[in-house]
């Protein structure tokens, strides 16, 4: 059928390292985050020393380089010494004080984990990790369903620094307060990238992924100030790529303005409205869908705020839907007639990009 002829060959790829596209891929050096990332070095820096490090909340809309930031710290941290455990959880993941567990677990290469209760394992985690100083870093912890486990670390584990990484800082406010008081963490929050630094990670990172002049300046330019309105590094690092196969797939040898327009057309498929851009009654509202999903509008009424009218509550859901960050579907309940149910819309999201 000759469905592969017209395909560019290996040597004429317009990508020079396509990994640099990837959400996990780490830049060599992470540029306007360097006061941040001394923060969070010197929050660990006791540990260095035999003494216990601080513990530090590090929040920020989506997309601006939280998680980057310090991933790049403790990568610094592992070159420099052997005598501390990293252990890095992505929560979303990883929701449960089991599975918790389970990474840590995993990490340290302990694999008598069958049949073992949590407790069990945290035991023995604990002893493990009280060999040496330990840095522990959660990642979106406000998906864990029950943060206990961090009373449980923080009680069990002598030397450590605990990093916490969380979009909205209200999260602290709600958390059990024998957690809190134990925690006592600083506070690092991060400012969005402004239109300068946006165009410089974007410009900056086409060199890393493309090869020599194959990313036209029109391209980038229309990606960067998208980007920008966004504030959300992650939709710009996934245009690039978007725009580098739609070229290929045209056997064209640059990437230009037009394979940027139609990436940026794929794009409205996904839902990329930043919660930032949401009231704070929204906010709220669809942090409560999160926790209390696929229920019915009525039940997720009750459960959200009763003292405000159905009205308003319904009015609130219409806005999520319109963001495209919920589905409202309409399901029978017989004799009784309808029903809405509402679900979150994540399987097309650009959360991945972190």
């Amino acid at each position: 059928m000759g469905l592969f002829e017209n395909t560019l060959k290996d040597s004429e790829s317009l990508f020079l390292n396509e990994i640099a596209l990837d959400p996990t891929f780490i830049p060599p050096i992470i540029e306007y985050r360097e006061s941040q990332q001394k923060y969070i070095a010197d929050c660990i820096k006791p540990l260095l020393m035999k003494r216990n490090g601080k513990n530090i909340l590090i929040t920020g809309a989506p997309g601006i380089g939280k998680t980057l930031a310090t991933r790049v710290v403790l990568k610094e941290l592992e070159e420099e010494t052997d005598e501390i455990h990293i252990i890095y959880i992505n929560c979303w993941k990883s929701n449960t004080a089991y599975k918790i567990v389970l990474d840590i677990c995993e990490l340290l290469d302990y694999k008598f984990t069958h049949n073992k209760t949590t407790e069990d394992l945290l035991k023995k985690i604990s002893s493990i990790l009280n060999k040496k100083a330990v840095v522990f870093c959660f990642d979106e912890v406000d998906k864990i369903d029950n943060p206990s486990i961090l009373y449980n670390l923080i009680e069990d584990v002598y030397r450590k620094t605990i990093i916490m990484i969380v979009n909205d800082k209200s999260w602290l406010i709600k958390l059990d307060s024998r957690i809190k008081s134990r925690l006592m963490p600083e506070y690092l929050g991060f400012d969005a990238y402004n239109e300068k630094e946006t165009f410089g990670i974007l410009k900056k990172r086409t060199e890393f992924a493309f090869i020599p002049n194959s990313f036209s300046k029109e391209a980038l330019e229309l990606i960067y100030k998208r980007t920008y309105e966004l504030g959300d590094i992650r939709v710009g690092i996934h245009l690039m790529k978007e725009s580098g196969l739609i070229a290929e797939s045209e056997l064209s040898k640059r990437i230009l303005e037009k394979h940027a327009e139609k990436a940026l057309e794929k794009i409205k498929e996904f839902s990329i409205k930043n919660s930032k851009d949401l009231k704070e009654e929204e906010n709220a509202l669809l942090e409560c869908i999160k926790k209390n999903p696929n229920l019915p509008s009525s039940k997720l009424h009750e459960v959200y705020n009763s003292l405000i009218s159905y009205k308003t509550f319904r009015r609130q859901l219409e806005k999520l839907e319109k963001a495209k960050l919920i589905e409202l579907e309409s399901a029978a309940l017989g004799i009784q007639g309808k029903t809405t149910i509402i679900k979150l819309k994540q399987e097309k999201t650009l959360d991945a990009f972190d």
